[in-house]
């Protein structure tokens, strides 16, 4: 029975990054695919604006918070999230649980090279990993049996999409019923930071939540997408105020 907790309609795990990882590794034991999406303010603002991309992140097996504006979201709304479960360190930690636990990881995302690159990292960095196929994420739509086809023949047991989002997630679920692999996770810009393409923010600014002031300083032209983090936060709270006067009438 999953604890979840709901942010603008969106219901997201109350779980820690140990949790989280215990919960993707008992879903390699079952015989099905499941969707793991971890959104940021971002994600969630699109969501609001965007109920065909709701829908899907509703549909998650499980569904982590990202950002630090969706832990500050659920501290608002009095939910209180344990902590942020970023995307990077979820996987992070499934690779380093790759030394003990059998799993095989298939790489598919980001410009072409990145992906090879990549795997060369991990397995330089970590023991026992099994990376079982890579794929650029530049593709057509009469490429895409092909990439189901190759997925499949892999026999990968988790599957990391680094398309950007949204598209990872609507990928993952509009091809969900034709995937073998036990988990797909939608993975962002993973992939360019393992390959060392692109370099992540500081400790300190990922300890303190401001991993987005990082990129707009790095990639300014981001603003117009970085707006949405106020949004969701006055969303937020409309919310708590709505609630409080509902409770008081």
């Amino acid at each position: 029975m999953r604890n979840t907790v709901d942010i603008l309609g969106v219901p997201v795990d109350k779980l820690n990054m140990r949790q989280s990882v215990n919960t993707v590794t008992a879903f390699l034991s079952q015989n099905k695919l499941h969707a793991v999406y971890t959104p940021n303010a971002e994600i969630m603002m699109e969501a609001h604006r965007n109920p065909y991309l709701k829908d899907i992140l509703c549909q998650a097996d499980l569904l982590v918070a990202d950002g630090a504006g969706v832990v500050l979201a659920s501290k608002i709304l009095g939910l209180g999230l344990p902590e942020r479960v970023a995307g990077f360190d979820l996987i992070k930690n499934l690779f380093a649980e790759a030394e003990n636990i059998k799993m095989r990881f298939f790489l598919f995302g980001g410009k072409p090279g990145i992906a090879e690159e990549a795997e060369k990292y991990l397995l330089a960095n970590y023991k026992n990993i099994e990376v079982v196929g890579v794929r650029s994420g530049y593709f057509s739509s009469s490429e895409e049996k092909e990439i189901i086809d190759q997925i499949n023949s892999s026999k990968a047991d988790i599957l990391l999409v680094a398309l950007g989002a949204p598209k990872q997630e609507i990928w993952i679920h509009e091809h969900k019923r034709l995937l073998n692999a036990k988990v797909c996770i939608g993975v962002g810009g993973s992939l360019d930071i393992l390959s060392g393409n692109v370099k992540r923010a500081p400790e300190f600014f990922q300890k303190y939540g401001l991993e987005w002031f990082y990129r707009l300083c790095k990639e300014p032209w981001r603003y117009k997408r970085m707006m949405d983090l106020p949004r969701f936060i006055m969303k937020v709270l409309q919310v708590r105020l709505s609630s409080k006067k509902s409770k008081t009438v």
